[in-house]
């Protein structure tokens, strides 16, 4: 049996729903073996308030080495990075170690509006991390921070976003409209084909960990073979399906459920070129 290989280079979840812990169960429901290189550890200390603690690039550097020199990789995504320093020693390694498949999903904010990444970071990201992509996958307060704060209301806006970040050096960008009202509409472009995937909205607080999970569903189509819209049309069912069967959590908004995929099938996803 042929095994399918990714690695997810982001930070660690105590709770659960999103980061290193969205993407390995993402990547178990849809058959492909995860390793993971943890940047950063998140999670609220009682006493001191610190909430992220990101580790030494010796340690993530270890992670790193394990897991290139142990399999051969067919994608690889990264999330949560935090800090330039980070991000340039992702950058630097993935140059160095060359992919067919990098899914960059440029994490800025957590579901309650917490810093995930670092102001100073954010050119590093652009100019370094980014162009190695295969796609990007901003949701519309990321998109609108890349852009310099541009605001993004409409699906118009979507798609002009789109194609703007695309400027920035990836192959394919993903810009997610989730925020939006009516129908959920994320846009697809790659410079000639501007596709739509709309899916009926779910109106819940329980989506912890969607944008993790989408970014991995797509990182787990690629490396099955499948091409950029294929996998991106896949994470679309995948966590429509998820967010529509999700799991509350105590206190707080709770994460989409990742065994619903593979439990109830498609979602109702609509795609179109435009």
């Amino acid at each position: 049996m042929t095994i399918a290989y990714a690695c997810t280079i982001a930070g660690s979840a105590a709770r659960g729903g999103a980061g290193i812990q969205a993407d390995l169960k993402t990547f178990q429901e849809l058959g492909v073996f995860g390793t993971t290189a943890i940047t950063a550890f998140v999670a609220n200390h009682p006493e001191i308030k610190q909430g992220i603690f990101t580790q030494s690039m010796d340690v993530i550097e270890a992670q790193l080495h394990t897991i290139f020199d142990q399999f051969h990789l067919d994608s690889v995504k990264t999330g949560m990075l935090f800090t330039r320093e980070i991000i340039e020693f992702v950058a630097s390694w993935l140059e160095e170690h060359p992919l067919k498949n990098i899914v960059v999903d440029p994490v800025m904010f957590g579901k309650i509006g917490s810093a995930l990444l670092k102001p100073d970071a954010m050119d590093s990201l652009k100019t370094k991390l980014i162009p190695q992509a295969t796609i990007i996958t901003p949701n519309m307060p990321e998109a609108s921070f890349l852009l310099g704060e541009r605001k993004i209301e409409t699906v118009s806006d979507l798609q002009d976003a789109a194609r703007d970040l695309l400027e920035l050096g990836s192959k394919k960008v993903l810009v997610k409209g989730g925020r939006l009202g009516g129908p959920a509409v994320d846009v697809l472009y790659d410079g000639v084909k501007m596709i739509h995937l709309e899916a009926p909205r779910i109106e819940t607080i329980h989506t912890n960990g969607a944008g993790c999970s989408y970014s991995a569903a797509i990182t787990a189509g690629l490396a099955k073979g499948m091409s950029t819209t294929e996998a991106v049309v896949l994470a679309k069912n995948f966590v429509t399906a998820g967010i529509r069967r999700h799991i509350p959590f105590e206190g707080v908004a709770g994460a989409i459920d990742h065994r619903a995929y593979k439990e109830v099938g498609e979602n109702g996803v609509i795609v179109n070129e435009i």
